[in-house]
């Protein structure tokens, strides 16, 4: 609409501004945003008081990770959080990194297979990885890694409480 900041003013004037209580802006959009950032980390519950799935998302979102860095998307789980049986595999494929969700590659459809020699149902299981974002070159996550997700996984299963665990990879 204006071409310059003169221009701005003198329009101001004209329309009856005679005072400017500061000579900075106001940032106000900046404040509004930076609230609701501070807003967010202060809604991040610490893992014992977490009693849902969906509370973990943030928090390992915010878990500070070279695996993080390198994947495309976080995979955490997939299936029913209400099942008796929870499958937990290594680590995330190439396929779970592009798509988000855990098996879905060449070893989630023989895991299909084997489930349905057996009358189950993928839908009704909770899936989930040792770790949430894939490895680089899909390689085998170092012990370090495990141990760094192992407290996520060991509340995934105290919310859940399967009566089963299988244990892949």
């Amino acid at each position: 609409m204006f071409q310059s900041n003169k221009e701005y003013i003198n329009f101001l004037i004209q329309s009856g501004v005679h005072t400017f209580l500061k000579e900075t802006p106001n940032k106000l959009l900046e404040n509004q945003q930076n609230h609701s950032k501070s807003k967010e980390k202060k809604e991040l519950k610490k893992l014992d008081e977490i009693t849902e799935i969906e509370e973990l998302i943030p928090l390992i979102s915010n878990h500070k990770s070279l695996l993080k860095d390198n994947a495309k998307k976080m995979v955490l789980y997939d299936g029913n959080i209400n099942s008796n049986l929870m499958i937990i595999g290594e680590a995330p494929g190439q396929e779970e990194d592009e798509q988000g969700i855990p098996f879905v590659g060449r070893a989630g459809q023989l895991l299909n297979k084997m489930l349905s020699a057996i009358d189950l149902n993928r839908k009704n299981i909770y899936i989930t990885n040792v770790v949430p974002w894939r490895p680089p070159q899909n390689r085998t996550p170092s012990d370090q890694e495990i141990l760094d997700f192992l407290p996520f996984l060991q509340r995934q299963i105290e919310i859940i409480k399967p009566q089963i665990l299988y244990i892949l990879g």
